[in-house]
Formats: C-alpha cells, sequence, structure tokens
C-alpha cells in the first residue's frame, strides 16, 4: 500500500514518493528555547516522532533535521531579564527540553542545529538574495526581503499579498518597502549584549528568524528535499517566508513532495498559549504516568511554571 499524505502546499491528499529512492529528508522546524516546552511543543514533536518513526518502520532511511533556535528578541529579553548570558539560557533551556522530549519517548533527530551555529550559511544566502535583487538594506541597517519580487509569495497561505496584508496585524516600520517583508538581518542594538551581535558585510547585527530555517534546512538537507513539517501557526508568516527565501536563493522547489503540518493545541477555555499568564508545561512524564500514555493524551497534563 503507498503512503498518502495531505500537501499544505497543494491542498491535496498525494502519495508520497521520496526525491531519492529509498532515503527520506525531512526538516520539522523546533522550538525557541527561551523559556520551557509548553504543550503544543510536545504535540508537534510527538507527531512527527510518529511520521519518522513509520517511515522508518517502512524500511525507509530517514535524515531528520529538527532545529533549534537559540537567537531571537524573546532571548535576548529573557537573558537580560534573568541577568546571564544568552547562552547560558540557551544551554539550560535545551537540556530542559530534551529532559521533557526523553520522558515523552521522542527519539533525537539526526540533527539538531542550533541556530547561532550557521549564522555564515545564513550571511551567504542574504548576500544571494539580495544580489538577485529580493533583498534590500533599509535605513535603519536591517536587511530585508522584498515579498513583492517574489511572484508567488503567498502560494502557501493560498492569499494574495493584499488579504495577508489585511488579514495580519503588521507592525508598519518606516525602513520597509512593504510592512510584510520580513528581517532577514537585524541590526545591531547599542543596549544589546555583544553575544547577540555578528560581523558582516551589513554592519553588526544577528539573523532574523525566518532565514535560519532556510539556512539550516538547505545546509543539511539540501537546496530541495522530501518533507517540511511544523506547527499551524507556522504556515504564515514562517513557512511562506522560508519558500521565498529559498526559492529565490537558488531557483530550486524548497520541499517537493510535502509540506505537513501539525493542528494548534489549545488549552479549553484559554488564551493562546504563548500568551497565558501560565503556559501548560510539560513536567517530566516519568514522574506521572507511563510516557506512552502521555503521548496518546490520556492523561492529565501537570502544570509546570515558567522559568521567569
Amino acid at each position: 500500500m503507498s503512503l498518502r499524505i495531505y500537501n499544505t502546499l497543494t491542498r491535496r491528499v498525494e502519495p508520497f514518493s521520496p526525491i531519492e529512492p529509498g532515503h527520506v529528508r525531512m526538516y520539522v522546524c523546533g522550538i525557541t528555547v527561551y523559556d520551557l516546552c509548553h504543550v503544543g511543543h510536545a504535540r508537534s514533536a510527538v507527531a512527527f516522532d510518529i511520521v519518522q518513526r513509520w517511515l522508518r518502520a517502512r524500511g525507509l532511511r530517514v535524515t531528520f533535521v529538527r532545529n533549534i533556535t537559540d537567537i531571537d528578541d524573546k532571548i535576548i529579553k529573557r537573558a537580560l531579564a534573568n541577568g546571564e548570558t544568552i547562552r547560558g539560557l540557551t544551554d539550560r533551556m535545551i537540556a530542559e527540553m530534551y529532559r521533557d522530549f526523553d520522558a515523552l519517548g521522542i527519539e533525537r533527530p539526526t540533527h539538531d542545529p542550533r541556530a547561532t551555529d550557521y549564522v555564515p550559511q545564513m550571511l551567504s544566502m542574504i548576500a544571494t538574495l539580495e544580489h538577485k535583487g529580493l533583498a534590500y538594506r533599509s535605513a535603519n541597517g536591517d536587511v530585508n526581503y522584498a515579498v513583492r519580487k517574489f511572484p508567488s509569495y503567498g502560494q502557501l497561505s493560498g492569499k494574495s499579498l493584499d488579504e495577508l496584508r489585511a488579514g495580519e496585524r503588521v507592525a508598519v516600520d518606516d525602513g520597509k518597502l512593504d510592512p510584510l517583508d520580513p528581517v532577514l538581518w537585524k541590526s545591531a542594538k547599542p543596549e544589546e549584549p555583544e553575544e547577540a551581535k555578528w560581523a558582516s558585510k551589513f554592519g553588526p547585527g544577528r539573523p532574523g528568524w525566518h532565514i535560519e530555517c532556510s539556512a539550516m534546512a538547505c545546509d543539511l538537507l539540501g537546496e530541495t528535499f522530501d518533507i517540511h513539517g511544523g506547527g499551524a501557526d507556522l504556515q504564515f508568516p514562517h513557512h511562506e517566508t522560508e519558500i521565498a527565501q529559498s526559492e529565490g536563493s537558488n531557483g530550486k522547489p524548497q520541499a517537493t513532495a510535502l509540506y505537513g503540518r501539525v493542528a494548534r493545541c489549545i488549552p479549553t477555555a484559554r488564551p493562546h498559549p504563548k500568551k497565558a499568564t501560565r503556559l501548560v508545561f510539560w513536567m517530566p512524564c516519568c514522574r506521572l504516568s507511563r510516557p506512552r500514555a502521555c503521548r496518546s493524551k490520556r492523561v492529565p497534563v501537570a502544570r509546570r511554571r515558567s522559568s521567569i
């Protein structure tokens, strides 16, 4: 029996066949490690753990990449608030993430790259995009992606740029040609710690969030791979922008086979987890019940306080 999976990009259930016979290359967007993992993180991680296990059970070789975002506005803000280094905070949160994931029985990916280890690859991609006229420098020192110069921007969301602008709350930035233009390189701010700054031909700064995954996926899996997965909330703008960056840079489809999504997990009668005053965090499942029971969501999840 052939494998058929729903493809978010085409909005159809399609037969799956890896680009390289017998070998599946899969990239899943991971966690921004400024705090403990919440139930939505666990849901996504368990879902794609099942996917990679099933593919291996079918006799396929799987190269599975799940990234770690270890530089971000939230990370910088939390580290400063805690009075600790960015590296100290992210190392601590990564250790907690794997403590929870191990308790849930989630297998380690083939690669779990940290964004800060791939800044040179990100800068190379940004330079290529600028050379092709898809990126531009703004007066404030940032480098932005010009979404209106990528004709198929909106293909994953199924909306035009004007519809996306009407449906999203996008902060107006005078340095942008269009409010939807994502930041590829953020210029350094005086109040930011030195460990949040990298030297570049664009000036000192750090990568924007979206370019991280484009660069890491390309470096570890190639310009085109089989499956790109993540939470449904990442469809726009994150995955939409990834496609534009990757395809704009190398001229090839980023993931020819599938764009898979996991639905959001929102606690009943509560706001979105990231906006709650107290998030629903995973206690190590070995303290509560069998990990297999937790994976099936049949056991109540204890709440674990934020690390603030």
